[in-house]
């Protein structure tokens, strides 16, 4: 057997695009069920950390920016000290830069056109103004600092730079960029790194205005960019710590939300599944009453939806037993009269015994239509579409078409009194409102006296319109004004035969009325006379 299709979906059309328009015509967010709420509260919150770790990349690019400018730094120095050793010649710049001392303590070594070193300023005492560490005696600090700079040079995808080591034979040829700038006459930078990972910039610029053939002597300047790098590990260990700080209160709020979201929900949805089960009776759905949010009105709305279920289902199963009960009175007459027929040879009798099973079988086709229509009224009135009715002009032609039907049982007369057309109107179906009205005439007829009079008025008050069914019958006891709406109430009077009415007329009406926002009850006659007043009164349209 084929599964019906989705509500809008298509013959051929697939489940997945069915599925998704459904969702878009409600307005669900096309991401929102692909996993459950605490992942994605995880996730959205996780979410605003990836910005804050984009400070991490941030902090790499201003690092490139301080080195490249460094960089551009040295260059100018080593292009203006061989511009100096270009006019004083090799030999008298070589006490020169011997003396040359920096701030930075950047060495300045000079190789003449054969490669050898000639000129080294660090072989002067008095020019060094740093102390050399070694960076195996380095502290914790430090070694967390070089795992660090490892971790974020993998991420961002930088390359590792050679390592600084000094040359057994300091020549032009233990360095490469020295050679090339010596061969090419062009500038040349380089960056290396130590052990510990500081960066160390080198820039070789050839001492002479244009190339030559021969190799051409370089001056090599070498300094390191401990600042550059320390204010670098400074900010990214500030941006670290606060990382974990909002990591931490990020996953601490998700488990918070987690916690008085997703549990509450959960509780919700399991007693909801029990009642699908059918254990109405032993589930006892959380109405959460501290809850002042969305979820404690959800919890609330299904509470009472439970409630309203169970009062639903306790009627329909009073009312199956009510049917029950009714139908089995006219069928176990009607069983007596069939099983006598057999041994009654009284032509009167026998007569008389087939009225007993007519009078029951309309009784019981009676109570089934009474009770189909009682079955109905619920679902209908959910589909029924509300229109401007003139409650007057219905009831006058009611009345009209009864009293022209012909005389009314009993000679009951029946009178209308309503106010003038477009006085009386009110929000709802007319077929309804006239099935109540016929349905308290009727009940009128059947508790009035020979000759009787029933009438039926409809005015306007302040607060609406109201329909009056006014009877000279014995009235309604105070007791019994609640019982008397409900379905199969049997009382009936002592002259109307047994079986002509089911005691669904009075429940099928007040159904309508409080379907269509009205109410419905019943009072003793305001002048003194014997009688009841049924009262109907709607909203004003």
């Amino acid at each position: 057997m084929n599964a019906p299709l989705p509500a809008g979906q298509a013959i051929g059309q697939p489940v997945g695009q069915a599925v998704r328009a459904a969702r878009r015509a409600a307005g669900t967010p096309r991401f929102s069920g692909w996993s459950s709420l605490v992942t994605r509260i995880l996730v959205v919150n996780l979410l605003a950390l990836l910005a804050l770790a984009g400070g991490l990349f941030y902090i790499e690019g201003f690092r490139a920016r301080l080195l490249e400018t460094r960089e551009q730094e040295l260059l100018q120095q080593g292009e203006i000290i061989a511009h100096f050793l270009a006019q004083q010649g090799i030999v008298h710049g070589q006490a020169a830069i011997a003396d040359v001392s920096s701030p930075r303590g950047t060495r300045i070594r000079l190789y003449d056109s054969a490669g050898l070193l000639v000129a080294d300023n660090w072989e002067n005492p008095a020019t060094v103004r740093f102390m050399l560490e070694d960076p195996t005696t380095a502290g914790f600090r430090r070694e967390s600092a070089i795992i660090i700079d490892r971790m974020i040079d993998f991420l961002t995808g930088q390359a590792e730079l050679p390592l600084l080591a000094d040359p057994v034979e300091d020549s032009r040829a233990a360095w490469p960029e020295v050679l090339a700038a010596s061969r090419s006459g062009d500038a040349i930078t380089r960056a290396r790194q130590t052990e510990d990972r500081l960066i160390v910039l080198q820039a070789a610029v050839p001492v002479g205005a244009e190339p030559s053939r021969r190799p051409m002597p370089v001056v090599l300047l070498t300094v390191d960019t401990p600042d550059v790098v320390d204010l670098v590990r400074r900010e990214r260990m500030t941006s670290f710590l606060v990382f974990l700080v909002v990591l931490g209160f990020s996953l601490a709020l998700s488990l918070y939300l987690a916690r008085t979201i997703v549990v509450p929900l959960r509780q919700l949805a399991l007693a909801a599944h029990r009642v699908r089960l059918g254990r109405a009776r032993d589930v006892v759905v959380p109405r959460l009453p501290h809850r002042r949010d969305e979820i404690g009105g959800l919890a609330r709305a299904l509470a009472d939806m439970t409630v309203a279920l169970r009062q639903r289902i306790d009627a329909t199963e009073a009312f199956a037993a009510d049917v029950a009960h009714e139908l089995k009175n006219p069928l176990a007459s009607m069983r007596s009269a069939v099983e006598a027929l057999g041994s009654v040879k009284n032509e009167a009798a026998r007569a008389q015994l087939f009225a007993v099973i007519e009078a029951d079988v309309r009784r019981i086709d009676r109570l089934i239509s009474d009770i189909s229509a009682a079955s109905r009224v619920d679902a209908e009135l959910s589909r029924t579409r509300l229109h401007p009715v003139d409650l007057g002009v219905l009831a006058r032609e009611l009345v009209a078409a009864q009293t022209a039907a012909g005389p009314l049982r009993g000679g009951v007369q029946l009178l209308v009194e309503v106010p003038a057309a477009g006085q009386a109107m009110v929000a709802a179906d007319a077929d309804r409102l006239a099935q109540v009205i016929n349905n308290l005439v009727d009940n009128g007829l059947s508790f009035s006296p020979e000759g009787g009079v029933l009438a039926v008025k409809v005015q306007r008050t302040e607060d609406g319109v109201e329909l009056h069914v006014v009877d000279e019958g014995p009235g309604v006891p105070a007791e019994a004004r609640d019982a008397i709406f409900e379905r199969f109430y049997s009382e009936r009077p002592g002259h109307e035969n047994y079986g002509q009415h089911s005691g669904l007329g009075l429940s099928i009406a007040r159904a309508i009325v409080e379907a269509l926002d009205g109410h419905i009850r019943v009072e003793d006659r305001k002048d003194g006379r014997s009688g009841s007043v049924f009262i109907v009164s709607f909203p004003a349209f």
